[in-house]
């Protein structure tokens, strides 16, 4: 069933007060009207968003919630990513892997180029996230399990 925007829930739940995703989003809602449109921020905990998402694509309602990536949400759904065209939500993250070079006594020359090689997409880590958070798989386990076939 195709649902209007009129059907749609609006209550928009995000996660805890001092996240940028969080600070955002609120500034986000009156920049763009949401508030006038009688939609209204939640904060709370992650698994409160986390919930909130997985609650209504089990019933299929339509809602809309701040979330960002990699996060492992976009490993088991199809999450339609909104456009933001006033560039309110700043520029894209990038993770990099640093190591003070004091401390790089602590790996062998092969180690190092192994730590350099690795690439890790939003994918990747979504896939991992899931398998973490929601299949209750231990971090190191996982993680030991993606490096033995890479």
């Amino acid at each position: 069933m195709k649902r209007k925007i009129g059907d749609a829930k609006r209550d928009i739940q995000g996660i805890n007060p001092g996240a940028g995703i969080t600070r955002f989003s609120i500034a986000m809602m009156s920049e763009y009207g949401l508030n006038d449109a009688g939609y209204r921020f939640h904060t709370g905990s992650e698994e409160d968003c986390f919930t909130a998402f997985e609650h209504a694509v089990e019933n299929g309602e339509w809602v809309v919630v701040p979330l960002w990536k990699p996060q492992f949400l976009h490993f088991k759904h199809k999450i339609r990513e909104l456009r933001e065209p006033k560039g309110l939500l700043g520029v894209v993250d990038k993770a990099v892997l640093l190591l003070r070079d004091d401390q790089s006594t602590l790996f062998t020359e092969d180690e190092l180029k192994t730590l350099d090689s690795l690439r890790w997409s939003n994918e990747i880590i979504a896939e991992l996230d899931y398998q973490v958070c929601r299949e209750n798989q231990p971090l190191d386990e996982v993680t030991k399990n993606w490096l033995d076939v890479q």
